[in-house]
């Protein structure tokens, strides 16, 4: 199965998320933001790091690039698109998911192992855990802190639309300690922390995060 990772101006962790798509037993189809063509691919991956326009508001500038076009009619399809950190914001901008990323309460950049419960198995990222399940991954934002409307809180809550929630103090004054959200399709997940770097043994933070990478195997099942 093919899984097409997306580069914008500024990305940085582009290369880790095309090693956890590997390392979970998938092909990688590495894509360039200004392209028209999504490849033919199975799900898109949009990495963490930065994009370019950055500096006015994250993933404002980055939501009309071409290829951006192409991944907001495949997702409205049913395509399975993952954005983390920066792909999060992305997501946000493009109306794919609701809400907001704004900067840390702190005021801080935040680099740490982070305590996660998963809430929602039911989208195609998630299904590899268990309803509850606790894992660790890492954490490294200082726009992370989710922000929404109480109604569409409530709404997320309500259609259990919250796909991982902060566990022990919440780290970037995320409302309801939300760490990650899906759409109501359960196709388009955001996720804040980087599972992307917690996909082997020996350097620091295990492999919970590879679970969110094994999507296609309940795809093809």
């Amino acid at each position: 199965m093919k899984v097409g990772v997306v580069t914008f101006p500024g990305s940085l962790d582009d290369v880790d998320a095309q090693r956890a798509v590997r390392l979970a037993g998938h092909d990688v189809v590495t894509l360039w933001h200004r392209d028209h063509d999504l490849q033919q691919v199975d799900a898109v991956v949009l990495p963490g790091g930065f994009s370019y326009g950055d500096y006015l508001r994250c993933g404002a500038i980055s939501r009309f690039s071409p290829l951006m076009t192409e991944i907001v009619a495949g997702a409205e399809g049913g395509l399975p698109v993952l954005g983390i950190c920066n792909g999060f914001q992305i997501l946000c901008e493009s109306h794919l998911l609701p809400g907001a990323l704004v900067r840390n309460q702190a005021m801080k950049f935040i680099c740490r192992d982070q305590r996660l419960r998963i809430e929602n198995t039911g989208t195609p990222w998630t299904a590899s855990f268990t309803a509850g399940q606790e894992i660790v991954v890492p954490l490294k934002n200082g726009e992370g802190c989710y922000v929404a409307s109480e109604p569409t809180l409530d709404e997320l809550e309500a259609e259990g639309r919250v796909v991982a929630r902060y566990l022990g103090a919440d780290p970037n004054g995320s409302m309801r300690g939300i760490a990650g959200i899906t759409n109501a399709r359960g196709n388009v997940v955001g996720l804040m922390p980087h599972p992307e770097h917690a996909v082997e043994e020996g350097f620091g933070s295990g492999v919970d995060g590879l679970g969110f990478f094994r999507l296609l195997e309940q795809l093809v099942g």
